[in-house]
This record gives C-alpha cells, structure tokens and sequence, in this order.
C-alpha cells in the first residue's frame, strides 16, 4: 500500500484472497466488463455464476467459456457477492428482479457509480455496496490479466454493512487482476462525477469534437481529405500514446522543436478560456444531475435525440474518408479486432 498520492493505492499484498475465496461470485452481465470479470475470477478459482436473461445472445458465449449461467435473480439469489455489470440504462429494472434474492451481508458491487449516486437504484440497508472499477475495456482486463499483467482499478464503498466491506472488494479487485498494477481508493460521486465530466469535455466529447473541427477547417482551406484525416484523426492515437506512456512532458520531448513550438504557443489559442467556461458548465450539470436526468429522459423517450447524434456522427465525412485509409494499412486489421471486443449485455 501507498500514500505518496493524495489517496491510497492498494496493491497484490494488500487484499486478502480469504475474503472470497469461499464464497459465490454473480457476475451480472457478459459484455465489455462482465466476460472479463467473469473469466479472470474464475482463472482465480473464485466460483463463479453468469446471470444473463434467458434470451439474452451472450449466453452460449458464456457456457463455451466453461461459466455456469443463471437467470439474473437465480445467479443473485445463490450469490454471496453480486457484481453488476449491465449497462447503466438497465440496471434499475435488473436490481428489481435481484432485489429479493439479496440477503443480509451480501454484497451488491459495481463497476460506476451513475445509479447508486443518482439515486436510480436505492439498495437495501443490510447489505454491502461496493465498487471495483478496472480503468480499461474489458477486453484488455481480459488481455492484461491472461498476460501476467494487471489493470489500474478504482475502489469504492458506499455502504459497509458487514465491516468487511473494503476487504471484500479489495479481494474481488484481486480476483480481476487490478491490484497488480494498482487500485485507487475513491468514491461513487468522485468516481460517477469525474467520470462523466471526462468523457464529455475531454475525452469523447472534445476529442472527437477537435478532430472534426481541424479536419473541417483543412478540407474547407482546399486541402486533400485524406491528409486532412491522417494530420487530425490518424497521428491523434501517436501522440496519445506518448503522453499515456510517459506525461505530456514526454510527449513534448518526442516531437520536432518545431511542433514543441507550435503547440506551446498556439494550443490555448484553440482551447481557451471560453472552453473552460464551457468545460466548468459541463461539469456543474454532472454534479447538479441535470446530465442524468436529461439521459433518463433520453432513454424513456426512446433516443430520439440519441439516434440522431450517432447518425450524424456515423455518417461525417472524416469517418467516411478514414475507413477505407485504414483498411490499405496493416494495423487496421488489429483495431478492427479490438473494435469487435463485445458490448455489454
């Protein structure tokens, strides 16, 4: 365990595998998260059962890993820690079909904390309510742990019940092969509020955002698309690589004088202060909920705003232009394998 941070870090000698190594694991949910999970505490020897709806296209997927599968209610009902992981949007309707199969000193886990913090689902006074959050697709928690290696987590309690909470979920983070590289300490509304603030401002939101943007401005001045695309789309994945690895500082020491220059002296003008104004919007509807209940909404409704976005997404001309670029190169096989790492279900 480390407190250089201004949190706690918690690694492999930190959890004690005693706290589940005897008891049932439910897994709710086979997608991005849940086939990962699932598979690597099983590779831990933790028993382990997949609750799936029974039409659900991810079961013969689950039974052909060696999994049990169980409706989602049998799996809770049989379980001593019920971990879920089926999309924030069906969760609710899913914690009422377990909720009755939850008994004292069970754990109910999750992997965000969108509805515990946004009150979608209220969880009943008597069990644990805990959160193992691997900061990674699932199909690299998959990669990672079948390697030897391990994936950065978040761990957080909400309720602790039993007073093992912590050590509960510090075992599960174990079993998936967080604590290998490290698991940090949090809680649901840092965890929930940082999280959706990241994704929409920076992330996918301003990412994608500035990609489209450069490329518009390119192609408008008469510049071939296709330069246009690899200058602001292909060369966005080299550059984030560099500061994934190492900070921004080893990004900068990694490209020309001339490019240091560039960026350091014209990046602000791009994002300035009025995109800081707009980033602490963003940020002050995350906390205030206003983004939650605009998302119930959206989905009560049906997506109808949804659909659209994604449509008008899909069909931009950067997208159009990239594909077939990547599919004359080498490596657009392999992130087409990624791509097709499953969903959650």
């Amino acid at each position: 365990m480390t407190e250089d941070l201004d949190t706690t870090v918690y690694y492999d000698d930190d959890a004690d595998r005693s706290y589940i190594d005897d008891e049932t694991v439910a897994v709710l949910g086979y997608g991005s998260q849940g086939h990962a999970h699932s598979q690597n505490l099983s590779d831990s020897g933790v028993d382990v059962i997949v609750g799936l709806r029974e039409d659900s296209s991810s079961r013969a997927a689950a039974e052909a890993d060696g999994l049990r599968v169980e409706t989602p209610a049998d799996a809770a009902a049989e379980a001593d820690i019920v971990s879920v992981l089926v999309p924030d949007t069906v969760q609710p309707a899913v914690f009422e079909e377990i909720r009755d199969g939850l008994e004292p000193g069970n754990t109910l886990q999750f992997a965000h904390g969108f509805n515990i913090h946004y009150n979608q689902i209220q969880p009943p006074e008597d069990v644990d309510v805990t959160m193992v959050a691997p900061k990674s697709p699932g199909h690299l928690v998959r990669r990672n742990y079948e390697a030897g290696q391990g994936t950065p987590g978040l761990l957080a309690i909400y309720q602790d019940e039993t007073g093992d909470a912590r050590e509960r979920a510090l075992a599960y983070a174990h079993g998936i092969g967080c604590t290998r590289a490290g698991v940090i300490e949090t809680t649901f509304r840092e965890e929930t509020e940082t999280d959706l603030f990241g994704e929409q401002a920076v992330l996918c939101g301003g990412m994608t955002a500035l990609v489209k943007e450069g490329y518009e401005t390119l192609v408008d001045a008469g510049y071939a698309p296709e330069m246009a695309y690899f200058e602001c789309l292909n060369e966005m994945k080299l550059i984030v690589d560099l500061m994934y690895e190492d900070g921004l500082s080893n990004m900068w020491d990694s490209v020309s004088d001339t490019a240091e220059y560039g960026g350091l002296s014209r990046g602000e003008r791009v994002i300035d202060d009025h995109a800081r104004e707009r980033m602490e919007e963003i940020l002050e509807e995350v906390q205030d909920g206003t983004f939650a209940r605009e998302w119930i909404a959206e989905n009560q409704a049906g997506r109808p705003s949804y659909t659209q976005l994604k449509n008008a997404e899909e069909t931009h001309e950067v997208e159009q232009v990239g594909k077939p670029l990547r599919d004359l190169f080498a490596w657009g096989a392999e992130d087409e394998e990624a791509a097709e790492a499953p969903a959650d279900d």
